[in-house]
């Protein structure tokens, strides 16, 4: 069964380019578009990881995140906080929101699937 990876992003183009690299290296990828849709899904599919933006609207992902690490039945998905937010201080700010790793906008298309398998083994 392959892993599951949901990307909870605003940006429709952004939310493609995560599928089209990701479903080729045999990851089923999950999509919303929002904080707090992407909360409702995470509760229901229970990803292997997720990719969070940031700044959306409805619930941005800092507040998703807190949510998903203080509940019980999400709180050990992997997040990695996916953002354009990089000022000194805005890594430290998503790791205490409950993000387990940072990656700044744009996004380094050859270092996010290592990233990821690292985070997925355990590394």
């Amino acid at each position: 069964m392959p892993e599951k990876i949901l990307v909870v992003e605003d940006n429709k183009q952004n939310r493609e380019l995560f599928r089209y690299l990701l479903e080729p290296l045999g990851y089923e990828v999950l999509e919303a578009g929002d904080g707090a849709s992407g909360i409702a899904c995470a509760r229901t599919v229970k990803p292997d990881l997720i990719l969070m933006d940031i700044q959306m609207s409805v619930m941005d992902g800092y507040e998703a995140m807190a949510i998903l690490k203080a509940d019980e039945a999400t709180k050990k998905i992997k997040i990695i906080a996916v953002t354009s937010f990089a000022m000194k201080g805005d890594r430290e700010k998503a790791l205490a929101a409950g993000a387990d790793e940072y990656v700044s906008k744009p996004v380094d298309t050859k270092t996010l699937p290592e990233l990821i398998r690292k985070m997925l083994a355990g590394e």
